[in-house]
């Protein structure tokens, strides 16, 4: 990004985050790169970009309708494609989280979210289930490449329940019956309390691994939901991800700012790391 200026983030904003568990920041991606990665998403779904076991083209036989639903998200392509990469380390976005959860950074995961009309949300859950750190650290970065709202799915958050600790023994996660899906006790807890990310493409929703949220299914006739979701922890928290709790998985996470005394990786692709 040759025209970056550093995001600085206020007083009122890590207030926001901390009150509410979620802080969005409008307009943080500019409009040509919104554009860059809606093309992208096209190119994913039309099969111009094959990746085996990962991304493999439509049927031939595919209807234009079997094509733009055959996903509805695709995991950890910043292995794989450049442009994956280059988001993950977006720097204004590295900026908000360096305050966030900072000032040291490690990038661990990126999610492209492509959810069609007529495609199903996910129940509660919290992300850091999935994604261990200790101590805890993790925030996601959630770029809207789509406007998204109640209509197509937007995400919703249970305010508060950023305070709760991660439900390691909960059962169900991501069903999307509260009955079945015992977060929807824990979320019970805070009637009145869950909130809409109404987001204009281009804006960023941050939010810390801990609290509950879900999304609906996309209810809209002809309008996507698309997004590309980043997650990060303090690079001096541990991870096990992905494997027992003794193995240390830090050697798979990328040093995006800062500096650790655990073990990390480089950027695949080259793109430069703020390392201080």
């Amino acid at each position: 990004m040759s025209d970056y200026q550093k995001y600085v983030v206020s007083v009122e904003e890590v207030k926001t985050f901390h009150e509410d568990g979620v802080l969005i920041v409008r307009d943080l991606v500019k409009p040509d790169e919104i554009q860059e990665l809606l093309g992208h998403t096209v190119d994913i779904m039309e099969g111009k970009i094959v990746i085996p076991g990962q991304i493999e083209p439509p049927d031939n036989n595919a209807t234009a309708e079997e094509i733009e639903r055959r996903y509805v998200r695709i995991h950890q392509l910043h292995f794989h494609l450049e442009i994956h990469e280059r988001y993950l380390l977006y720097p204004p976005i590295l900026d908000v989280i360096e305050v966030l959860i900072g000032p040291d950074i490690m990038a661990m995961q990126t999610m492209l979210f492509l959810k069609a009309p007529g495609q199903d949300g996910q129940g509660f859950h919290q992300d850091s289930y999935y994604i261990p750190t200790y101590p805890e650290t993790l925030c996601s970065a959630w770029i809207a490449l789509d406007d998204a709202d109640e209509e197509n799915g937007c995400v919703w958050f249970v305010r508060g329940t950023q305070h709760e600790p991660v439900y390691h023994q909960a059962e169900h996660i991501s069903h999307a019956d509260v009955e079945v899906n015992s977060l929807g006790t824990i979320a019970n807890k805070y009637p009145n309390q869950e909130f809409p990310a109404v987001l204009k493409a281009g804006d960023v929703a941050f939010f810390g691994g801990k609290i509950i949220h879900r999304s609906h299914s996309n209810r809209s006739e002809d309008r996507r939901r698309r997004a590309f979701a980043s997650h990060y922890g303090n690079a001096r928290s541990w991870t096990h991800w992905g494997a027992p709790l003794e193995v240390c998985r830090n050697k798979n996470q990328i040093l995006a700012r800062g500096q650790t005394h655990l073990p990390y990786r480089q950027p695949t692709f080259g793109h430069p790391c703020t390392i201080s």
